[in-house]
């Protein structure tokens, strides 16, 4: 079967995807090789919420491989915006010049939400469990916490409090191009908050109180996301189908 003009086969589509992933590895090599620079500095931001945890190594190799992860997880950061961009020019050619314009204003919101969901796991989300993993049991034995298992722990719970973050942003632009909708969301709301407590288990460390802290504000963003949709579908029925996406 031929493949009609002006549109992919898919091994062009394979070839445009590997395009772009090379770029957005590039991308994060170059930042994860700034942060290397600078790894001093992110060490001391991300031991901030130990407080006075002391944290030891136990392997001549552990601190090495701890300030690679370090600077991995800073590069991803930082590339971010970029990857994003990459994303958006992969999926571009799928969307309609209406949808292009709706992707191009929720661009911004995808990078603000992941710096907010960051900001609030490195505040709230990553002070918490410190807390409760260190002190519970501190009563029975001494804590000795190792530098790898600290920031692989403090990693995660940065990573993935940023992309949690992004689901309203992903929600409404769904639902403006008529993908979903407030009632379909909503009726999807007790298989979410199921989901949530299963996500937040496996990615955060086995405990209860964590797993709780991560997703209380994933119900809480899946709401969110709900009414969003619900304004977006008011504001779609109002402008008449021939405005729709």
């Amino acid at each position: 079967m031929s493949t009609p003009p002006g549109r992919l086969s898919i091994l062009g589509h394979l070839a445009d995807m590997r395009k772009h992933v090379l770029r957005s590895v590039i991308a994060v090599g170059i930042t994860t090789a700034l942060a290397f620079f600078f790894y001093d500095r992110i060490f001391s931001i991300l031991l901030h919420p130990a407080g006075e945890t002391s944290l030891i190594f136990t392997e001549m190799t552990e601190m090495i491989s701890t300030i690679v992860l370090v600077c991995l997880v800073s590069g991803i950061m930082l590339a971010i915006p970029y990857l994003t961009y990459e994303f958006m020019m992969f999926i571009s050619p799928a969307l309609t010049p209406r949808e292009k314009r709706y992707f191009y204003l929720v661009l911004p919101w995808m990078v603000i939400m992941f710096a907010a969901g960051v900001v609030f796991s490195y505040f709230t989300l990553t002070p918490a469990a410190i807390r409760f993993l260190v002190g519970f049991g501190s009563d029975i034995a001494t804590p000795q916490i190792k530098v790898s298992n600290y920031v692989s722990v403090v990693a995660r719970l940065l990573l993935v409090s940023g992309f949690v973050f992004e689901m309203p942003v992903v929600t409404t632009f769904l639902a403006r191009i008529g993908i979903v909708s407030a009632d379909w969301l909503a009726r999807k709301r007790k298989l979410v908050i199921i989901v949530a407590f299963i996500v937040a288990a496996i990615l955060t460390p086995p405990d209860a109180f964590t797993q709780v802290i991560l997703a209380v504000p994933l119900i809480v963003l899946y709401e969110l996301s709900i009414l969003l949709a619900r304004v977006l579908g008011k504001k779609r029925e109002a402008a008449g189908p021939g405005e729709s996406a």
